[in-house]
């Protein structure tokens, strides 16, 4: 699914507007319909509502959603924040559509425009008061916000933040920006909603952490934005779902035999890491490809052999450490990195590798601490590579950032001046391209956050190249799958159980759930 930036979504809704055709009225109509479906099955009767609606057209969102709710049997208070001359056309008439009832003084609910000010200016004077058995719904400026909160909406942000009141964003929560960094905003000064019900597609902001104490849990909510318009609208960020990863998988004839899947070399594993080798050498295996060997040192031959049997191992001359590059012929996918330590052998024997490698490297790990000291050796990598760093090893690799916005910009400039993919993990792990384009993820838990998971990744990676996958087709089917497994393997584990091996363990599970999709 694409992610489309502000001016987009704009023209979007025009585009709906103009060619379903559906008045603009009538499509604040149906988002309204969707939020209020989502609430009521989620919130019971009889709990308090208080809305809270701008003068634009997320207000317009919040006063439908009012009568809808009041029409439902909940008691709902609506605040506007300003007088219905000074609300967009779309927002007065629902301003108006509400029911005369919701007036009356046995305030089963309410409107009016409440001017906040105090004498000693700090707004409290007039402010509501919200209880925290309320539900707060924040409908005061959705996405359309350009420039921080100011005035009487600073105040009541920080009023509803402080009110300890369940909190519920109307497709943006106020005061955070949707398309740069809201890191120069006061943390107060933007909504803390606990959920978000935002329209698709999408907003770049609810994929970076910065913003999660923010948006909270955000839900998609389809309001039947015009597909011609999506199709055809350019954009450099996409969302990854089943449907666009299903497709990607190929059949195989009923002939195939092992040579027809490719062989994987995976170089792992040091004195006392040989847990990274043995995690992505099952992984690798359960992805597919005919063949499997693994790089190890010697004293590792016993614990490979015993965990994975089903993998062979190509023994390098050290005892204890990746200390001399193997020969490469014959191989389909090459990874390294995972538990191979940073010692002086192993940089050495990573360089002769690269210089060697007429095939895309897959790079996880150590291999890319050490590629981080030594930065003039990117130069020499084939185009295709793929790097999968987690934050603190991208920061090594690529530099500093001083937040998401600025690593991802970061991010897009790497995959472009080394021609590779990168796949930064983490909650909606981020895979660019050199074409500039960044693909998030979808699957995935916080209970992935657990040693051995990213040599997992790196196995499934080496696997689907092995067999003749794209780089960037290896790593966003490999990254789905992964997180998939990781999510089928939560609902037996639980977050604080779950381990890389649970991982591996519902990989077949995550491969077969995309072929059901097929």
């Amino acid at each position: 699914m694409k992610i489309l930036p502000v001016h987009l979504i704009r023209e979007a809704d025009a585009y709906t507007i103009a060619h379903e055709p559906i008045a603009n009225i009538d499509l604040m109509e149906r988002a309204a319909s969707r939020c209020c479906e989502w609430l009521k099955d989620r919130i019971p009767a009889g709990r308090n509502f208080k809305i809270f609606c701008g003068s634009g057209n997320n207000g317009g969102d919040g006063l439908a959603l009012a009568r809808m709710l009041l029409g439902a049997g909940y008691p709902v208070v609506v605040f506007t924040l300003a007088g219905p001359e000074k609300m967009s056309e779309s927002c007065r008439i629902n301003y108006q559509r509400i029911p005369d009832a919701a007036c009356l003084p046995d305030r089963q609910g309410y409107r009016m425009p409440f001017p906040i000010s105090s004498e000693d200016g700090s707004g409290a004077g007039s402010l509501p008061v919200i209880s925290a058995d309320d539900v707060v719904i924040d409908a005061i400026f959705g996405s359309g916000l350009t420039r921080p909160a100011e005035g009487h909406a600073a105040y009541l942000i920080r009023h509803i933040n402080a009110s300890g009141a369940l909190v519920v964003a109307i497709d943006v929560p106020s005061g955070l920006f949707c398309d740069e960094t809201s890191s120069a905003i006061p943390e107060q000064g933007i909504i803390h909603a606990h959920h978000t019900l935002t329209f698709a597609p999408p907003k770049l902001a609810f994929f970076f952490a910065e913003n999660e104490r923010f948006a909270g849990n955000w839900h998609l909510l389809d309001i039947g934005i015009h597909k011609d318009f999506l199709d055809s609208a350019e954009v450099k960020n996409l969302m990854v779902e089943v449907t666009d990863v299903a497709p990607l998988l190929r059949k195989r004839a009923r002939f195939s035999h092992k040579g027809a899947f490719g062989h994987a070399l995976i170089i792992s594993g040091s004195a006392g890491k040989m847990g990274a080798a043995v995690l992505a050498a099952g992984a690798c295996l359960r992805s597919g490809p005919g063949l499997v060997t693994l790089r190890i040192p010697r004293s590792g031959l016993t614990i490979l052999q015993s965990a994975v049997p089903e993998a062979m191992a190509d023994m390098d001359p050290s005892e204890d450490l990746f200390s001399e590059a193997p020969g490469i012929g014959g191989y389909s996918a090459i990874a390294v990195g995972p538990g191979i330590g940073t010692a002086e052998p192993t940089a050495t024997a990573l360089k002769i590798l690269i210089q060697q490698a007429k095939m895309p490297i897959i790079f996880d790990a150590d291999a890319i601490n050490i590629l981080a000291e030594n930065k003039t050796w990117l130069g020499f990598l084939p185009k295709g590579c793929i790097f999968t760093p987690h934050p603190r090893e991208f920061e090594r690799i690529a530099g500093k950032s001083s937040n998401n916005f600025e690593r991802n910009k970061i991010q897009r400039e790497f995959s472009f001046r080394y021609h590779c993919c990168v796949v930064l993990k983490g909650a909606y792990t981020a895979v660019t391209t050199p074409d500039g384009r960044c693909f998030f993820n979808t699957t995935g838990n916080p209970g992935m956050a657990t040693g051995g998971s990213g040599d997992v990744l790196t196995g499934i990676i080496a696997g689907l190249m092995a067999q003749g996958y794209s780089s960037l087709e290896s790593c966003l089917l490999g990254v789905y799958v992964h997180g998939l497994a990781g999510d089928l393997a939560l609902e037996e584990q639980g977050y604080e159980a779950l381990i890389a091996g649970d991982i591996i363990a519902n990989l077949g599970k995550s491969f077969q759930s995309l072929y059901g999709e097929l």
